[in-house]
């Protein structure tokens, strides 16, 4: 086929099917080439292996491009990277799209650009092009289609690896830290291909007066040497908007590099007011934490300088935690009033998170705890063991006292919310009695003790079979999905090495693991793994949870989720909490719903739905 017969075909010039074929023999060079012969143009074939795989990487991205998210992001990438305008036709084409739906799908962009001052111009036969400030640009990215356009765009290893440093020394919370490296990403792709950010607002630069952006200026001026470049003032305050609008770490010391804006104060305290008037809910100040007054800081910087927070348990929030969620809208309200600031859904969630603590505790305060009596007329022993098996059954709250038959009577009874016996109680009894053996079914116990809430209205804090104690270990920098692992040894390598980063396991704790391993199997109900060994980073039990969407093959097994725990040298120490986890863990691999559901979990948020019983 002639070149000019395949541009009739296709809707194109000439020239555009010369650098088609010309981009396409660079692609193929290991494996065949595209050659012309007396006007005529074919394929030769060299390597069918390696062809085929190129055939099948453009399969994989045509399929990419069926998704209309994944092609409104091509459709910005492709022109916030055009040094010129784009055809419409050629875009078509370089899309394998039709171009009605190109048509139709820039419509949808230019609808989705506007709130950022951005636009779309097309103009008769020169193309269609990005119009908007570079500020605006940067931002547009970040909130919608970082991960489309950059998810080939590595840092340097050796960049990453001083962020990551900086990042401990500076005391930058996890998320912020990623977001980070993605600021940094943009900033480098966009000032290295020539476009720059300018003059600034002038409130941008009273950021420089900040003590945490002197090790930021720091590092990108690092980063600078390394490439061999100067970056100006503008880039440095552009990544240091993460920074300052980062969510408060868990960590409060860590935060105090960012010194307090004493006006925060007295913003929390008019937010607290507001409450009182609208709600008649009695919140007294000093009864916040200091995380909530850097919340508000860090919320305030955030709406300021454009900086946006996905909040992924907004919708939980919003149905489980009305009334927090009701105070948090309150607080909005302050805010708006105040500053003249709008505060997204969003934000409205992370406000109300604060107010769930608050509420928790205050119920908390003012309820007496539940006490429990057991009556048992079998010994210490016995009592002891029915005492150990009620843990698991009942919150932590619970007080649980033990009685000889001897010892009761209606009084002593009657000081109790619920009485639980073994035997035939030897006195009358005015509070609700639940009778159970010395070894129980601990699912029997709860239905009875469901029940029991419609005879007397007593509500009994029992666990909901939940896994608390695994909780309360976890958090996101221990949460891993474990997508792109070709084996459960580079999956383990990969948790492994996160965790020492984070200064959470020692160097040479891989190596123990693998050691243990050796040992003997560390795989259960051919669904979970369990390698664990002894760290010397800390003095505390560590847990971090691996998912894999797919089953793992080890051996002879198939493994969905690994539970990695981190021993402390004193293991004795914590011995009744490693119990405890290893109980839950077991638990959890009895029931196959559960397990698939772990193995689905996409975010830390979801895996806790899942550990809740709420997924």
């Amino acid at each position: 086929m002639t070149i000019s017969a395949l541009a009739a075909r296709l809707d194109v010039s000439d020239r555009t099917i010369r650098n088609d074929i010309k981009q396409i023999n660079e692609e193929i060079r290991n494996c065949g080439v595209i050659e012309g012969d007396q006007g005529k143009v074919s394929l030769r074939v060299f390597h069918e292996p390696k062809f085929q795989a190129f055939l099948e990487t453009r399969l994989q991205a045509d399929d990419f491009l069926n998704s209309y998210r994944n092609r409104i992001d091509y459709i910005f990438g492709k022109l916030m990277r055009s040094k010129e305008p784009v055809l419409t036709d050629e875009l078509a084409y370089e899309m394998n799209l039709g171009r009605t739906t190109l048509v139709n799908d820039i419509k949808k962009l230019r609808t989705e650009i506007e709130p950022y001052h951005l636009s779309i111009q097309g103009r008769t036969s020169k193309g269609l092009s990005l119009e908007g400030s570079e500020y605006d640009i940067r931002q547009y990215v970040i909130d919608q289609c970082y991960e489309q356009i950059y998810r080939d765009y590595p840092l340097d290893q050796e960049i990453v690896t001083m962020i990551e440093a900086a990042s401990r020394d500076s005391f930058i919370e996890k998320s912020a830290e990623e977001a980070f490296k993605q600021f940094v990403t943009l900033m480098l792709d966009r000032y290295l291909t020539g476009r720059s950010l300018g003059k600034l607002p002038e409130q941008y630069y009273t950021l420089a007066s900040y003590k945490a952006f002197t090790a930021i200026e720091q590092l990108i001026d690092e980063i600078g040497e390394c490439l061999g470049i100067r970056i100006p003032i503008e880039e440095k305050l552009f990544v240091f908007l993460p920074i300052i609008g980062m969510r408060t770490p868990a960590d409060i010391e860590g935060i105090k590099a960012l010194p307090l804006d004493e006006s925060i104060r007295g913003l929390m305290r008019k937010i607290i007011h507001q409450i009182g008037i609208e709600m008649e809910i009695n919140l007294v100040d000093s009864e916040f934490s200091e995380e909530f007054l850097y919340h508000l800081m860090f919320m305030v910087n955030r709406l300021r300088f454009g900086v946006h927070l996905t909040n992924p348990m907004l919708l939980d929030i919003r149905e489980k935690y009305r009334l927090a969620y009701q105070m948090g809208k309150i607080a909005a309200k302050v805010v708006k009033a105040e500053l003249g600031l709008s505060v997204s859904d969003d934000e409205k969630g992370y406000l109300a998170s604060y107010f769930v603590v608050f509420l928790a505790e205050n119920e908390h305060k003012q309820k007496k705890p539940f006490q429990v009596a057991v009556v048992c007329g079998n010994g210490r022993v016995t009592a002891g063991l029915i005492k150990a098996q009620l843990k698991k059954v009942l919150d932590s709250s619970v007080k649980i006292v033990l009685y000889a038959d001897e010892a009761v009577d209606e009084d002593v009874l009657s000081d109790y919310d619920i009485v639980l016996s073994t035997i035939t109680l030897p006195c009358r009894c005015s509070r609700p009695v639940i009778y159970i053996n010395e070894i129980f079914n601990e699912r029997e116990l709860m239905r009875k003790i469901e029940k029991a809430k419609y005879w007397d209205d007593v509500e009994v804090p029992v666990l909901d079979n939940n896994w608390f104690v695994m909780t309360d270990l976890l958090d996101e920098t221990r949460f891993f999905i474990l997508q792109g692992a070709a084996s459960y040894d580079e999956a383990l390598q990969k948790m492994t090495a996160s965790l020492i980063t984070d200064g959470q396991v020692d160097d040479g704790f891989l190596e123990r693991l693998r050691e243990r391993e050796r040992k003997g199997t560390v795989v259960f109900d051919n669904a979970i793994a369990i390698p664990h060994g002894v760290q010397y980073a800390g003095d505390k039990l560590v847990l971090a949870v691996g998912v894999f969407p797919a089953p793992m093959k080890y051996n002879e097994h198939e493994i969905k989720v690994i539970f990695l725990l981190g021993l402390p040298e004193m293991v004795e120490a914590d011995d009744n909490l490693l119990i405890r986890i290893y109980d839950e863990i077991m638990s959890l691999a009895q029931d196959r719903d559960m397990m698939d559901k772990l193995a689905a979990a996409d975010s830390f948020p979801a895996l806790l739905r899942v550990l809740y019983r709420q997924a």
